[in-house]
């Protein structure tokens, strides 16, 4: 039988939703095996634990739609929420240490960029080689040990950006939904945006047509630097103190999300709503399996599988398109 064009349309249409039908299907297994799901409470919960991961995500987005990876984000959380713990206890009003903090984590990934966009390297050895190195800065920056956030006003003030509340709703959520709509408008509504899907379909076409793709390159890890940096805020203030360690196997977690919500790793196409969908994902499931009494270890294989999963209905999408 010869598929009719409502038919392929159809198709199309749950292929590109697919991350928010898996999401929606989630929430309603969630809710039938676990009367504690559909709480207010844990509803919350859900989406503060997801808001570090989904700021990360979306910066991560800009790289892959390039067709590049960033494996050093992890470490770029760690290391400026280090500096971000230092100055709030040093004095220094959140005003300052925020973006200060959020401006070193995006000359680190400005750095990977320069390598990746003219030193020719692939982005995979710039980015683990950069891992490796920030990860270590950090331990010698730390001394290996935690550092507090202190007392005081300022403390207090540092801390509400993961502790507080707002309208009895945390503020992580609303930095996440703040950096969700910022990126959303600069990939769908700014010439940048064009140039980043432009560059990730065709390199060469998209430098034969004008577009800098060095600056684009340079400019996207630069991005994942920051919402890295944004998020190891977000952690910092919340936990109250910088963890040397902190940041471990982010990266993994964040790439997951962004290959969850149909962003292909060849570059060229996804979307950032589909980011925001697939750190929710992974969210929900964390927090289903933990209310279940699931052990750790069968939810990072729980995890694997549906990673697996959304890379295969990508790779059969693109094969069929």
């Amino acid at each position: 039988m010869t598929a009719t064009p409502m038919n392929r349309s159809a198709v199309r249409l749950l292929i590109d939703n697919k991350a928010f039908l898996a999401l929606v299907l989630l929430v309603v297994v969630s809710a039938a095996m676990s009367d504690n799901f559909l709480t207010g409470d844990n509803l919350l919960n859900v989406l503060r634990q997801t808001s570090i991961n989904a700021i990360i995500a979306m910066g991560v987005t800009f790289v892959i739609l390039t067709a590049g990876i960033d494996l050093s984000v992890g470490a770029v959380l760690a290391l400026s929420g280090a500096f971000a713990a230092s100055m709030t206890a040093s004095g220094l009003a959140p005003w300052i240490s925020v973006p200060g903090s959020i401006a070193a984590g995006a000359a680190m990934g400005m750095v990977s960029g320069l390598f990746v966009a003219f030193g020719r390297i692939q982005a995979f050895v710039v980015t683990l080689v950069a891992m490796t190195v920030v990860r270590g800065a950090t331990l010698v920056y730390t001394d290996g040990r935690p550092i507090s956030i202190g007392g005081g006003d300022v403390a207090d003030a540092f801390w509400q950006l993961g502790g507080g509340y707002w309208m009895g709703i945390p503020i992580p959520i609303y930095l996440m939904f703040f950096v969700f709509v910022l990126c959303w408008a600069v990939l769908h509504h700014t010439r940048f945006g064009r140039h980043v899907y432009a560059v990730g379909g065709n390199e060469q076409v998209a430098r034969l047509s004008g577009i800098n793709v060095n600056r684009i390159k340079v400019s996207v890890y630069a991005i994942a630097g920051a919402c890295a940096a944004l998020a190891g805020v977000v952690l910092t203030a919340r936990l109250g103190s910088a963890q040397p360690n902190a940041g471990m196997t982010y990266e993994l977690d964040a790439i997951a999300a962004v290959v969850i919500g149909g962003t292909s790793l060849m570059g060229g196409r996804g979307r950032i709503f589909g980011t925001l969908v697939g750190a929710l994902v992974i969210g929900v499931l964390n927090n289903a399996l933990n209310i279940l009494g699931v052990s750790s270890y069968f939810q990072m294989i729980a995890k694997g599988a549906v990673i697996l999963l959304a890379v295969l209905i990508d790779s059969r999408s693109q094969s069929s398109s």
